[in-house]
């Protein structure tokens, strides 16, 4: 059973992915936010959000007050319904099953996007430019994992933070030569449609790959679990594997700039799951050439640093600091 730390007791904090549910405790009286007692679930083994939230908070034995939930979607109405697991929920509904007086529900990577101020230097890896001291937007949030999720950062520590969510990650691919055309032309067949998504993600990964091979853009296509495709590029033997991790990186490098260019930033902060593991893969690979691929604006792109978040949950600590603003602007 966990003791509560104050009078005031523990808030319940979770990042809620298509594939894994985060759970956490965050202390609103410690003097700064702290993870405690995190745990993750598969979302596989719950019918909902709620069961899963039920299950953790049974382990850990606290009946929170308030909590902060960041979830892959939509966050704007009452009625969420998460874009790459089958769980919706009603918001206010949620908030009286757990027993809560104040519920926030936030985009996932809006919770990420609050996170980048406090990270510490230790939690991110420079991969280009210079690292911004002191840090000041606009920045963009982007980042592969389950699915592509964007967001940006505006202003800086003196003015405050203000966070943007947004649904950037289903924006239209935009293929560069015959081997992206031929994978844009699989997902079409496959999906309707080529965004972003379905090659900077998990799945894409496996997408990339399937098409690459000349698999059929059907529901038989044999699709390789994206750990192992991962795993057998870093090995060195197996060409398939590093051609579309290869091809992944490049396209991540053409879609960061592009965000970058769209939101004016003057840092892009690559977080999710999955780039972390192959940081000296991503180093070595056309992803810079490809970010600064455009044009009259290749100088410009110079100027804007680029890191990848190394902290391992930079959702729950998001999550953590908009509770704390909540509760600041509604006390």
């Amino acid at each position: 059973m966990v003791e509560l730390h104050n009078s005031g007791g523990l808030d319940l904090i979770a990042d809620i992915g298509g594939t894994n549910a985060r759970f956490a405790l965050t202390d609103p009286s410690a003097a700064e936010p702290a993870i405690l007692h995190p745990l993750s679930l598969p979302c596989t083994e719950f019918a909902s959000l709620q069961h899963a939230a039920e299950n953790y908070l049974n382990q850990v034995q606290v009946q929170p007050r308030r909590a902060a939930i960041a979830v892959a979607s939509p966050v704007s109405r009452d009625e969420v319904r998460m874009t790459n697991r089958a769980w919706s929920f009603s918001q206010a509904e949620l908030r009286d099953k757990l027993g809560l007086q104040q519920l926030l529900l936030l985009n996932d990577f809006g919770a990420v996007a609050w996170s980048i101020p406090a990270l510490r230097q230790d939690d991110m890896a420079l991969l280009h430019g210079q690292t911004q001291t002191p840090l000041r937007g606009p920045i963009s949030v982007l980042g592969p994992g389950t699915g592509l999720g964007v967001a940006l950062l505006v202003g800086d520590a003196a003015s405050d933070w203000r966070v943007i969510e947004t649904e950037g990650g289903h924006s239209s691919f935009a293929a560069q030569g015959e081997e992206e055309q031929a994978i844009a032309r699989w997902l079409t067949a496959r999906f309707g449609r080529a965004s972003n998504e379905r090659l900077l993600s998990g799945s894409g990964l496996s997408h990339i790959e399937a098409a690459l091979a000349g698999e059929p853009a059907s529901a038989s296509a044999r699709l390789r679990d994206p750990a192992s495709i991962v795993a057998a590029a870093l090995e060195g033997r197996d060409l398939r594997a590093r051609q579309a991790l290869a091809r992944f990186c490049a396209v991540l490098g053409s879609v960061a700039g592009d965000i970058a260019l769209i939101h004016g930033a003057k840092t892009v902060a690559i977080a999710g799951g999955i780039v972390p593991r192959f940081l000296p893969f991503l180093r070595a690979s056309a992803f810079r050439e490809r970010f600064l691929a455009k044009g009259r604006f290749a100088a410009w792109l110079e100027a804007v640093s680029i890191e990848v978040v190394t902290h391992p949950s930079p959702g729950l600590l998001g999550a953590a600091i908009a509770l704390r603003r909540l509760a600041k602007e509604t006390a």
